[in-house]
């Protein structure tokens, strides 16, 4: 009995243009001393990303990419074919690596090896949408002679951070950068995981705080300040309300932070096709004489940052909604002030109007490593081949 492990080392998570690492391990998992050596005839490893798509809402241009029907009927058994039976079109195939030929292995031996390949950086991200969905694996095929071939997949996920399609960009030549005559100067070429986390940290970085005034066709409701516009994945968007300016009373306030889900218009399967919305935190507060408040909303380390390809387009907004009075509403500075004791109550019924109202902002991938410590995808998988 053979057993084939493959794993991630790393983790599950890898930014576009990264390298990717997976080790795979061949074992002999016979322990009777009588056992005959086991032999495979070749190995080899590729990373694949379907695009699968809800028929209602996507239909797809005809291109070259097989989907995985006709893939399944251009070869047989004995080939490798990396998306047999996978769901859905393939969108990226690296070229198949090979590990090994004719492999012999004795009882309780074992082999591994380390396949490395580059994610391409014009790679689509993961991304599982309402209408669309794309999701990566490595495929380890392998095969006894005459054998049917077997493979083991690792699912892993893709961020994609655009802009780092030339890291030399951003490496430091010599002529710029900062000398030293005490010092010996050794130039380093950064990463693209180094490149990425800086341009991350540039463009999310706090600026100058923005500053809206809410209003509606009666008057004013409240003055917004937002201290940025652009974060990262794992941050928290920290926003201020200022009431004292409104001629408006304001009973009640939500904020949402939504994704939105646009296809393109070549992909709709009707023309008029609407925007596809997903919530994933709200913050909800009573405000009925409230001078000043704060909103809090942590972004999901698990959710896609805004993207853009040639089927499908997700960017990312605040969703307000204010529960204004049409009624004056007494305060408790009417009540009179003699010293004693009082209570104030609030009306019981008011006439009130919600009015809505939209921001964008943009979210950006963060490290990837911190993605990998709150993802529920294993970064192992394993099979047993037998005779």
């Amino acid at each position: 009995m053979l057993e084939v492990v493959a794993s991630l080392p790393r983790g599950p998570v890898f930014l576009a243009g990264e390298s990717l690492q997976c080790d795979v391990i061949f074992t002999n998992t016979s322990t009777d001393n009588q056992a005959v050596d086991e032999v495979l005839a070749w190995s080899s490893v590729q990373i694949i990303c379907q695009c699968t798509v809800s028929e209602s809402r996507v239909q797809l241009p005809r291109k070259n990419s097989l989907s995985t029907e006709e893939a399944s009927t251009t070869g047989c058994d004995t080939s490798f074919i990396p998306n047999k039976g996978e769901r859905g079109l393939t969108v990226l195939c690296t070229k198949p690596k090979i590990l090994f030929c004719d492999l012999k292995l004795s009882p309780g031996m074992s082999r591994s090896y380390t396949f490395e390949e580059v994610i391409p950086t014009d790679a689509p991200p993961s991304f599982r949408g309402q209408a669309v969905k794309y999701s990566y694996k490595v495929i380890v095929g392998t095969q006894r002679l005459e054998k049917a071939t077997k493979m083991v997949r690792v699912p892993f996920r893709v961020l994609v951070l655009y802009g780092l399609n030339d890291i030399s960009v951003y490496n430091e030549t010599e002529e710029i950068a900062p000398s030293n005559p005490f010092l010996h100067y050794q130039r380093k070429e950064n990463s693209v995981l180094d490149v990425a986390l800086q341009i991350i940290s540039t463009v999310t970085a706090r600026k100058a705080p923005h500053s809206y005034n809410i209003t509606n066709s009666r008057g004013r409701v409240a003055k917004f300040l937002l201290f940025k516009q652009a974060y990262k994945l794992g941050e928290d968007i920290v926003g201020m309300f200022d009431f004292s300016e409104g001629t408006i009373p304001c009973v009640q306030y939500s904020v949402t932070l939504q994704s939105e889900e646009q296809i393109s218009e070549e992909c709709r399967r009707k023309p008029s096709q609407g925007t596809a919305v997903t919530s994933y935190v709200k913050h909800q507060e009573m405000c009925v004489h409230t001078v000043r408040t704060h909103m809090n909303i942590p972004i999901p380390l698990t959710a896609t940052p805004g993207f853009i390809t040639d089927i499908v387009c997700q960017r990312w907004r605040l969703h307000f909604e204010f529960v204004t009075s049409l009624d004056e509403i007494g305060s408790p500075a009417s009540l009179p002030d003699d010293g004693e004791e009082r209570q104030w109550q609030g009306p019981s019924m008011l006439n009130v109007e919600t009015m809505v109202w939209d921001l964008p902002i943009k979210v950006f991938p963060t490290n990837p490593i911190h993605a990998s410590s709150v993802t529920l995808m294993k970064t192992s998988s394993s099979i047993h081949i037998g005779h």
